[in-house]
C-alpha cells in the first residue's frame, strides 16, 4: 500500500466518522421539513375556511338587509294606511292587522338574521387568528430548518441547538392554533 493510499483511507475514515456525528442533525432537518409541510397545509386550509366563512357572513348580512328593506316597506305601508281614508272600515282594520303581523314577523326575522351574521363574523375572526398562528409556526419552523442546515456546513452544533429554539417557537405557535376555539 502506498502512502497516498493510506492517506486517502485515513481521510475517508475521518469523513465517515464526521458524517456519523451529523446524522442527528440531518434527521432533525427531515423532521423539521415534515413539520413545515404540515403547518403549511394546515395554514392554507385555515385561510380557506376563513374566506368561506366570510362569504357565509356576507350572505347572511345580505339576507338581513333584504329583510330590513321588506320591514321598512311594510312599515311604510302601515303608516300610509293610517293616513289614508278607506271606504270600508272593516277591511281597513284587517289590513292594519295583516301589516302589524308582517311587521312583527320581520322584526323577529331581523333579530335572528343579525345574530347569525354576527356569529359568522366571530367565527371568521377566530379562523383568521388561527391562520395567523399557523403562518407564524410555518415561518419559525422554516427558520429552524435553515439554521439547522448551517450546522452541516460549519460542523458547529451551536447552530443545531439554536435551531431548536425556533423549532420550539414554531411548535408552540401551531399548538396554540389548535387550542383556539
Amino acid at each position: 500500500m502506498e502512502t497516498d493510499d493510506a492517506g486517502e483511507l485515513k481521510e475517508t475514515a475521518e469523513k465517515g466518522s464526521a458524517d456519523r456525528t451529523m446524522r442527528p442533525v440531518a434527521f432533525t432537518m427531515s423532521v423539521l421539513a415534515v413539520l413545515v409541510a404540515v403547518t403549511t397545509v394546515l395554514g392554507h386550509r385555515t385561510h380557506t375556511r376563513a374566506v368561506l366563512t366570510q362569504n357565509q357572513a356576507t350572505d347572511q348580512w345580505n339576507f338581513y338587509q333584504s329583510h330590513k328593506i321588506r320591514s321598512n316597506d311594510t312599515e311604510l305601508m302601515s303608516d300610509l294606511l293610517g293616513v289614508v281614508t278607506i271606504a270600508n272600515p272593516g277591511q281597513a282594520k284587517a289590513l292594519e292587522k295583516k301589516y302589524a303581523d308582517h311587521q312583527s314577523k320581520w322584526d323577529a326575522d331581523l333579530k335572528d338574521a343579525q345574530q347569525k351574521a354576527e356569529a359568522l363574523e366571530q367565527k371568521v375572526h377566530v379562523e383568521e387568528v388561527r391562520a395567523d398562528r399557523f403562518d407564524l409556526a410555518e415561518a419559525m419552523l422554516e427558520i429552524s430548518l435553515v439554521i439547522a442546515s448551517v450546522t452541516l456546513l460549519t460542523r458547529s452544533r451551536i447552530y443545531w441547538y439554536f435551531g431548536f429554539v425556533f423549532a420550539a417557537a414554531g411548535i408552540v405557535s401551531a399548538l396554540a392554533a389548535f387550542l383556539l376555539g
